[in-house]
């Protein structure tokens, strides 16, 4: 079967669901302006009871599976296991999705909540993005080639946010 990478089918569901989240990695970089493009979705969920069960309907809604897993793997997806866990790769009808209760070089949700803000992608799909700041300290902490490579164009967006506030 091939899926075709829908990030907004996923954001629908979270909302739909009232999972408190806020979008990270290439995804909310290219929200904020960076021409680079990723085949997933980075996710940055509150830890907290009521959203961990949030979490859990929206993804059983999205038939996630966990990504490299091997084949009949038990995995129950509920809210008891993603209290138990941090950090979750999906398989999903919307794509690849990550799921990080602490992303790199941050404290959680809480930290990254502050100063994220609140876009709309359009038909009335509205979602919470982490600061270029914020993105620029996850892939700084994150010290991969291609988060190093990303550093420069956020620096760059960074520079283009300055000037139109002058």
């Amino acid at each position: 079967m091939t899926v075709v990478f829908d990030p907004h089918l996923a954001l629908r569901t979270f909302n739909a669901h009232d999972v408190r989240f806020l979008v990270i990695g290439g995804f909310a970089g290219a929200l904020l302006g960076s021409p680079s493009f990723t085949y997933e979705l980075d996710i940055c969920y509150e830890r907290s009871v009521s959203n961990h069960e949030a979490l859990a309907t929206a993804s059983r809604e999205l038939h996630a599976t966990l990504r490299g897993a091997p084949a009949g793997l038990p995995f129950p997806l509920d809210a008891k296991t993603i209290a138990m866990g941090d950090s979750f790769t999906f398989d999903t009808i919307a794509g690849s999705i990550d799921c990080l209760g602490t992303p790199s070089g941050t404290h959680g949700y809480r930290d990254l909540i502050v100063s994220a803000k609140e876009m709309d992608l359009g038909e009335g799909l509205r979602v919470m993005v982490a600061s270029v700041d914020d993105l620029m300290r996850m892939k700084r902490s994150a010290g991969r080639a291609k988060d190093v490579a990303e550093l420069a164009i956020l620096a760059a967006i960074k520079d283009e946010e300055a000037k139109r506030r002058e």
